[in-house]
């Protein structure tokens, strides 16, 4: 009788080990990314620019080609890419350390510019990859690596929300913060990342996705445990909503 392993060895081609760690959100973040993709028949022609740190490992998963670009630099990258290729579709996936820290500013005239290309940006609110330090999101209160005591606002800052910051400029067509804690909230990443995607394929501006994500590792708790913290603390602050959405008023609908 065939096992289950038998079946899977005969199959499917492990060429990359899976480099998230367990019950990291990323795993699924990266699956919905794939299957938006492929739903939409644009794998052929689609570009992905990644950024450094646990967000990079994302290429290794999806058959599409890839850019790894300089820690913060997905988005110049990207710009390039779509410039010189317009008919492709091109999207970053970043995280939180990449895409909000050394990489803000590079997001922020992305964004102003109204390229149609997409970012996704998973916050999982540390430098996962680096060993779990403050990250620019890191909710206040928040235990890390360099935040023995948690972040405090007085000494640290605010976290950043990027989203918000985006929220009055003109070139962004779609813009949205979702995450991925239970059923219902994957569903709806699963339909803004879409959304962004067909806003650049109508040539409508930038669009981007964050995407709040739990990160065991980072936050030192069990899975479960992780899910819970994120669905409650980090969502508290960090609010999913659809802060524009172009798609609404656009005439091909």
């Amino acid at each position: 009788m065939e096992t289950l392993a038998d079946y899977y060895g005969k199959t499917l081609k492990f060429e990359k080990l899976f480099n998230y760690c367990p019950g990291c959100g990323h795993g699924i973040i990266t699956r919905l990314v794939a299957e938006v993709i492929e739903e939409m028949g644009i794998r052929e022609k689609t570009m992905a620019v990644v950024g450094i740190g646990c967000g990079g490992f994302s290429h290794h998963y999806l058959e599409v080609d890839a850019i790894e670009a300089i820690h913060g630099r997905s988005p110049a990258s990207a710009i390039g890419y779509k410039m010189a290729l317009p008919d492709h579709i091109v999207f970053t996936y970043q995280g939180d350390g990449d895409g909000s820290a050394i990489g803000l500013h590079e997001l922020m005239h992305a964004a102003n510019r109204g390229m149609p290309i997409t970012t996704i940006m998973i916050n999982n609110s540390v430098f996962g990859m680096t060993g779990g330090q403050m990250s620019p999101t890191s909710i206040p209160g928040q235990v890390t690596a360099t935040t023995p005591k948690g972040r405090d606002v007085s000494l640290h800052g605010y976290p950043i929300l990027v989203p918000e910051m985006m929220r009055a400029m003109k070139g962004v067509a779609y813009l949205a913060r979702e995450s991925v804690v239970n059923a219902k909230s994957i569903t709806k990443a699963a339909k803004s990342i879409r959304n962004a995607f067909e806003c650049q394929i109508r040539g409508l501006g930038f669009s981007f996705v964050e995407v709040i994500s739990p990160c065991p590792t980072g936050l030192h708790l069990k899975v479960a445990d992780a899910y819970k913290y994120t669905a409650t603390e980090t969502l508290d602050y960090f609010k999913p909503q659809i802060f524009k959405n172009a798609l609404e008023n656009d005439n091909e609908i």
